[in-house]
């Protein structure tokens, strides 16, 4: 009898765990039906070049194809740049609760999944992280100011953060939108020690997730990574599945590393990201500028997935219609991979600048 009565706990616990992990809203029709409204958008944050390498603008949502794992999608929103939003289908009474992506619901419990909806595609957040190893004692005062120059520059974006790491993370200024505040987290810094790059960046891609909308993370680095314990395939895949495009700016020094240069490369490729290598301040100056009008012109699209039995990674393809679009060079994250309900529920990111030990 007792043991029967310890199943019948656990499996109670399990089912309460779940159930309430699960970011579904359960809303009363007039009928007296119950609806399950499940948020499981996927966002895509989608550069369109012309063969010169220009921008192109004023495309249409039905200039946008979507596959995902070759199953063709219908565009939910649809957004240019600092333009408008556009709802293009009703939000899905029933999906499955797990199918798709985190992005959207992550961080955030039933009760307010809606609300977080209706402000997902706001405008845009920026996370920048800024090494302060051993790796930038000689051009650390030059980084300062064009990082504080690119912060003074963002004035379409939402918020700022403005972390920084060697060895450990700091959270110098979280996210905010005051623009003086965040200039006075990076004039703060000071240099530290070894450069633990992928531990960091990864915990700066874990907050960011937890906020609706369009999230960027900025990583200027002067150095190869020496002392972390996480690969930076786990960082990339990660940034993929939450749907935030990574930025690096480098300096000639960590182009002097093959390895190094080739993981920035991938994986802001596989983010939708760039990767920049500066030789000099004046190009660091230039490279937060690309990005900056890069942010610009970006197209957001966003989706509800078709139903997909595929657990693991899956793939997306965005391609554009026409034949005149052919030239045309399309620059996203290349897929994702569906978390459990249970695991994409992560605390709320410390309001505070500390540093945090990996």
């Amino acid at each position: 009898m007792q043991k029967q009565l310890l199943v019948f706990s656990i499996a109670l616990l399990l089912a309460l765990f779940y159930g309430f992990s699960t970011p579904t809203i359960a809303q009363q029709g007039q009928s007296g039906t119950r609806l399950r409204v499940v948020v499981d958008l996927v966002q895509l944050n989608v550069a369109v070049t012309d063969s010169k390498g220009n921008y192109v603008t004023d495309l249409r949502p039905s200039d946008f194809t979507i596959t995902e794992d070759g199953i063709s999608e219908k565009i939910a929103n649809f957004e240019e740049g600092n333009g408008p939003t556009r709802t293009l289908l009703d939000l899905p009474e029933e999906t499955d609760a797990a199918a798709g992506d985190v992005s959207a619901a992550q961080g955030r419990g039933p009760a307010d999944a809606l609300q977080g909806l209706n402000a997902a595609l706001a405008g845009a957040d920026v996370f920048i992280l800024f090494d302060t190893s051993n790796y930038m004692y000689r051009g650390f005062v030059f980084a300062q100011d064009a990082i504080s120059d690119f912060i003074r520059s963002l004035e379409t974006v939402d918020k700022v953060a403005f972390y920084s790491y060697s060895r450990n993370l700091s959270r110098a200024a979280p996210l905010t939108a005051d623009r003086a505040g965040v200039v006075r987290g990076v004039r703060t810094t000071v240099a530290g020690d070894d450069a633990a790059l992928y531990n960091c960046l990864l915990l700066t891609v874990k907050d960011a997730a937890q906020y609706p909308g369009r999230k960027v993370v900025v990583v200027f680095s002067n150095g190869p990574d020496n002392a972390s314990m996480v690969p930076p395939e786990d960082v990339t895949e990660l940034a993929q599945s939450v749907g935030i495009p990574v930025y690096m700016i480098s300096t000639r020094e960590a182009q002097l590393e093959p390895v190094s240069t080739a993981v920035f490369e991938r994986m802001s490729a596989a983010t939708g990201g760039k990767a920049y290598f500066a030789g000099t301040w004046r190009d660091e100056k230039k490279a937060f500028a690309s990005i900056r009008n890069d942010l610009a012109h970006l197209y957001l699209l966003s989706y509800y997935p078709a139903p997909n039995p595929n657990r693991g990674w899956r793939t997306i393809t965005v391609k554009l219609a026409g034949d005149r679009m052919k030239k045309c060079h399309i620059r996203t994250r290349n897929g994702y991979r569906p978390l459990p309900a249970h695991l994409s529920a992560v605390d709320t990111p410390a309001a505070r600048s500390d540093s945090v030990p990996n």
